[in-house]
């Protein structure tokens, strides 16, 4: 009985010191950790060599820009259509137009930067957009021999001259990069000549645009990645360009559609 007490009290003594032990190793975890996390902490907010650190108080300066964007358009469809036949019958027709996907183009501009207050800019950025948009027109009335839509193709081509003018807001500098967000308008005039295609859009459109970026501080200039999205707020259809075909068959598919907005996504880079 002694001896099966003695090595009861020598397995509590183990224990004990097995918990005792694992308790000071979890304390020390726990400060190395929060040494480390603190470590980190005044690491992240030292602060850095500011580049340029007067760039932003001037009144008024300038930059170029170049980029890249994505162009695509939101068509209404107008649904079944009389048509008038060359022998003069009429018949129902319904042909759906879509954009059926988002075509790169690519950017080109200058900049002009008018400082309003420690936060606030307006910004003037005119610029030319190339790009281009592909449609595709089915005809669900007239079916292949295998059942599916009768489809005809147009890949528009687009160049557009922006005057965007936008107010900028920006969050406080912090060591060489500054986050900002955007928003404005941006009048565009359509350079694309008229053509006997299916669809033609106006000589002009406007846009409603919003977006996000950053000032980096670089130690020769200010290098300014931005990302906006710019939505058409009229009709930019061309709706007197169906009785300027000469081919009286492609009108069907030009007045199958009553009303389309452009859209398009602007990746910038700008250099001040």
């Amino acid at each position: 009985m002694q001896f099966i007490r003695c090595r009861n009290n020598q397995q509590h003594n183990i224990q004990s010191f097995s918990t005792l032990l694992f308790c000071k190793m979890k304390k020390k975890t726990i400060i190395t950790s929060l040494l480390l996390f603190l470590t980190v902490i005044s690491q992240a907010q030292t602060r850095k060599i500011q580049y340029k650190p007067y760039i932003d108080l001037r009144p008024l300066h300038f930059g170029i820009l170049v980029g890249m964007n994505l162009q695509d358009i939101e068509f209404d469809n107008i649904g079944p259509q009389t048509i008038t036949l060359e022998d003069g019958t009429t018949q129902e027709k319904t042909i759906l137009c879509d954009a059926d996907r988002w075509n790169s183009g690519f950017t080109v501009g200058v900049l002009a930067d008018l400082r309003l207050s420690q936060h606030l800019n307006l910004r003037f950025t005119p610029s030319m957009h190339f790009g281009a948009k592909h449609l595709t027109f089915h005809n669900m009335t007239d079916l292949t021999q295998e059942g599916r839509p009768m489809e005809q193709m147009q890949d528009m081509k687009n160049t557009y001259i922006s005057f965007p003018v936008d107010l900028k807001f920006s969050a406080e500098r912090w060591n060489n990069y500054r986050p900002y967000i955007m928003a404005g308008v941006n009048p565009m005039i359509n350079l694309t000549s008229k053509n006997q295609e299916y669809i033609q859009l106006k000589r002009s459109d406007f846009f409603l645009e919003v977006g996000l970026g950053c000032d980096f501080y670089l130690p020769f200039f200010k290098l300014i990645p931005e990302l906006k999205f710019c939505y058409s707020l009229q009709d930019a259809l061309d709706h007197n360009h169906a009785s300027e075909l000469k081919d009286a068959n492609m009108r069907m598919y030009t007045n199958s559609v009553k009303a389309g907005h452009s859209k398009m996504i602007v990746l910038t880079f700008y250099f001040e």
